[in-house]
């Protein structure tokens, strides 16, 4: 279980290496002997890994910067040449003009993707980074929803966790004497009735969409709101994934939970829940600031992707 991780280190390393030539004149023999490697073997390695040779490879992202840099600004392309390693600017307009079809000075007046045509994926992205294809080793691939409701969902979930750390006394004691005037109806002041909150518009949302009633009020302690918010979760997580497969974004539905009933758009309810679970989480984690419990971060999605299995 372990190669896999340690090859995976060492192609980035290698690429990170390229990357980081990009602005010297080295060549492919002084590149390899940086990680300890003949010519021959950095390049089959790399090859054999990238479907692209280091040589090209380091070519084509100098291009795509070149092409960047010429599209963004008016630096003049003797410059642009030299700083993609051409002795003169007659052979880096021929290759340019290979690679994208057009001579730098078309490139510039017009407005085209500065990538080219790669096997592996991997981009220059400005000013100086990479864009690297996801793990084809992931069980299933994520879209823009899928993060948003999933993290969600993730750290809700991790906010209920860390509750049972603490005693019903502070649970329900009230921490912020201005909640009352909170949008849209969050007017809980205590840790518990902020929590109930957040479990109940899932429940709700979930109700709303599935076209079913509205849902009785369930218990509060923490054990029921976890129990609640299992089943809540799930439910809203499939039915957003459904929309999204649908592609219904666009589409309106009537919430007859609304009093009175009111017409959204799918796309505008996710937006709604996203912007408000947002601010329920944040003022949730500063309560529990408020008890004593201050690692819990500010609920980044990032983190919530990199932990992802």
């Amino acid at each position: 279980m372990d190669a896999p991780t340690t090859q995976r280190d060492r192609l980035r390393e290698f690429i990170d290496l390229i990357v980081g030539s990009l602005d010297e004149e080295v060549d492919g023999a002084r590149i390899a002997s940086r990680v300890g490697l003949s010519r021959y073997h950095f390049d089959r390695l790399v090859s054999a890994a990238m479907g692209e040779s280091p040589g090209a490879f380091r070519r084509r992202l100098l291009l795509e910067r070149a092409a960047w840099e010429i599209a963004r600004s008016r630096v003049s392309i003797r410059r642009v040449a030299t700083d993609a390693g051409y002795r003169s600017a007659e052979g880096f307009i021929r290759a340019f003009s290979q690679a994208f079809g057009s001579t730098p000075g078309r490139f510039r007046s017009g407005s085209r993707t500065f990538y080219l045509d790669g096997p592996n994926g991997v981009h220059f992205h400005p000013p100086g980074a990479l864009t690297i294809p996801g793990s084809s080793e992931r069980s299933s691939r994520m879209d823009f929803v899928d993060r948003i409701v999933g993290h969600d969902i993730w750290f809700t979930n991790r906010l209920l966790d860390r509750a049972q750390e603490l005693d019903p006394q502070k649970l329900d004691q009230p921490v912020f004497s201005d909640w009352s005037s909170a949008p849209f109806g969050i007017n809980k002041d205590t840790l518990r009735s902020l929590l109930n909150e957040m479990v109940a518009n899932k429940e709700n949302w979930s109700a709303s969409l599935a076209g079913r009633s509205a849902p009785t009020n369930g218990g509060t302690s923490i054990d029921e709101l976890k129990r609640r918010y299992a089943v809540a979760a799930e439910q809203f997580s499939d039915l957003v994934k459904d929309i999204s497969r649908r592609g219904r974004w666009d589409e309106g539905f009537v919430d007859a939970l609304c009093d009175p009933p009111q017409s959204f758009t799918y796309g505008g309810m996710l937006a709604h829940v996203a912007t408000f679970s947002a601010f329920r989480r944040t003022m949730a984690v500063l309560m529990f600031r408020r008890h004593g419990i201050d690692d819990l971060g500010i609920g980044d999605p990032i983190e919530w992707e990199r932990q992802r299995k």
